[in-house]
């Protein structure tokens, strides 16, 4: 789900202009070859994604129009795309894009306590970027990592095993430059039992 303002609103800021980049432009051209001819529009998705990165976390009027010019598609049809699915951000958002997950598991764990927690902290408001444009905070929908709920999503890395001590020094870190490592907050090795795994134990990282 996406944040509040998000649906239906597309920026085009004043002399906003969106070309690829050198890198990106022969990646595109590597994507696009992926597909068969007749089916090169597929490629959207993708497409997006990149133009996405490129354009710091969020996709303008403009990048939306590069990549349907680049696949010979309609404006309206990519924005359909773009509007359709949550990864896509169609308003600037803060360096660190922050999902906290609130379906139930992670709801039922704390979850809003962290919503609040990283609001403070960050001192932004949900769904708004910070005054320091160092963070955007959502809450979403199902991550994926349910048996290590709470967790949160920060740019492309999950933290796990969450409460609000642990959020608070994810955000204290990234204020202060540093990158906070990715995973489990209790140590756990992946998705195991909670009173660790009692099967595979001669398997490292099973």
């Amino acid at each position: 789900m996406k944040h509040p303002g998000m649906i239906n609103k597309v920026y085009n800021i004043s002399n906003d202009i969106f070309n690829w980049s050198e890198d990106n432009f022969n990646r595109v051209s590597e994507i696009i070859k992926k597909y068969p001819n007749s089916r090169q529009q597929s490629a959207v998705i993708p497409l997006l994604d990149l133009a996405q990165r490129q354009n710091s976390g969020w996709l303008s009027k403009t990048a939306i129009e590069k990549v349907a010019e680049t696949l010979s598609m309609s404006y309206i049809r990519v924005l359909e795309v773009a509007t359709f699915y949550s990864m896509f951000n169609l308003e600037p958002v803060g360096e660190n894009f922050v999902q906290i997950c609130r379906t139930t598991p992670c709801w039922l764990r704390g979850s809003d306590k962290l919503v609040k927690v990283a609001q403070e902290v960050s001192n932004s408001k949900l769904g708004e970027k910070s005054n320091d444009n160092k963070f955007t905070i959502v809450e979403v929908e199902c991550l994926g990592a349910c048996c290590n709920a709470p967790m949160v999503q920060i740019n492309d890395d999950y933290y796990e095993d969450l409460d609000e001590e642990k959020i608070e020094k994810i955000i204290n870190q990234i204020q202060n430059g540093d990158k906070p490592k990715p995973g489990s907050y209790r140590g756990r090795v992946n998705s195991e039992p909670e009173n660790n795994r009692k099967t595979l134990l001669d398997i490292k990282n099973a």
